[in-house]
């Protein structure tokens, strides 16, 4: 039986999401923990996810394998991956890579929506790829296994960290720019190359990042992706909802201003409406994702591409990538497999 995997929320989480995500039969979510909190507040971010697993051990578990993905769907569970929109955790010390890696993350952004240590955000007005710490981090990510993702990435920097990494990227949570045209959503050029070099895209149902809006419906959102898995193979496609569930607003100030600015960033969207958008009346939460499968298979694609897109290419994506690239006595090794 193929798992269902989101490969991105942040939602203000709780027992009754964890239980959807039960209802919904959700194996596995990569969660965001940071967005531009230091070290030390991820460690705390950490924390407090060590308290919903021992609270919740019936409904979660911390997910650090693709094994995991197997043990939840047979214990009837939701292994939780955890992930960073920002490289804020480590700082400016390439150590915390391995360090964080250790606690579990197994996602991390080179860039949010701005300029970076490692490379330019989406915003920018100008990017200039990776930079000289970014290449380094990027090669020390390839070796302990931890996936670099451009989600939030400027063009340039984002053909530089596929070009550049020894292991395949992702772009957890972003649509085709073609389709829509919003800031983060990618070229056509960025996901040839993704697809070229064997890396992941998932699909997201945010709605500034939908035509249409809130207002796009599943038909529209479905059809997108089988285009774009035509494009790319259906092997490199998944979904990435960015589900934002139960947020209230002024958590939008905090993921677009964070520190770096004492004004309010509207970031995507009007400035009339800064907080966030309503979903689209077909994805409302984790018991939804059975509408996906749905439209999907109402495109006319295949059960089996179903399938692939609703978690079985994640799964063979998190195989490839969680675990350390191994020397020949199995010291961890600067080379890849």
């Amino acid at each position: 039986m193929t798992p269902l995997i989101d490969g991105l929320q942040y939602a203000n989480w709780s027992e009754k999401i964890f239980r959807q995500m039960r209802e919904g039969g959700v194996n596995a979510v990569h969660v965001t923990i940071t967005y531009h909190e230091n070290f030390r507040e991820t460690v705390l971010n950490i924390e407090r996810w060590n308290r919903w697993f021992e609270r919740f051990p019936d409904l979660i578990f911390q997910g650090r394998t693709a094994a995991d993905v197997t043990l939840a769907r047979e214990t009837g569970r939701t292994a939780i991956f955890f992930g960073s929109q920002n490289p804020s955790c480590i700082e400016d010390d390439i150590g915390l890579v391995e360090v964080l890696h250790t606690l579990g993350l197994r996602f991390m952004q080179l860039t949010y929506n701005n300029q970076s240590l490692l490379a330019s955000g989406c915003y920018e007005a100008d990017d200039a790829g990776l930079t000289r710490m970014g290449r380094e981090v990027v090669a020390e990510m390839n070796r302990v296994g931890l996936v670099v993702d451009m989600s939030h990435s400027g063009e340039r920097s984002t053909l530089e960290a596929i070009e550049h990494s020894t292991r395949p990227i992702a772009i957890t949570h972003a649509n085709p720019a073609g389709w829509h045209s919003a800031l983060r959503n990618k070229s056509e050029n960025v996901l040839r190359a993704l697809a070229e070099s064997g890396g992941m895209l998932g699909f997201s149902v945010y709605p500034h990042h939908l035509r249409g809006g809130s207002a796009c419906t599943l038909r529209d959102f479905c059809e997108m992706i089988a285009r774009t898995a035509d494009l790319m193979g259906i092997d490199q496609v998944g979904i990435g909802t960015d589900l934002c569930q139960d947020q209230p607003d002024s958590v939008v100030e905090w993921m677009r201003v964070g520190r770096w600015t004492k004004t309010i960033d509207y970031g995507e969207g009007s400035k009339d409406a800064p907080g966030f958008p309503p979903m689209p009346d077909w994805f409302a939460d984790n018991r939804n994702f059975g509408k996906i499968a749905d439209g999907l298979q109402a495109t006319g694609m295949a059960d089996a591409d179903v399938a692939a897109v609703m978690g079985g290419n994640w799964l063979r994506f998190f195989d490839k990538s969680f675990g350390a690239n191994k020397g020949p006595e199995g010291r961890l090794s600067e080379a890849a497999d």
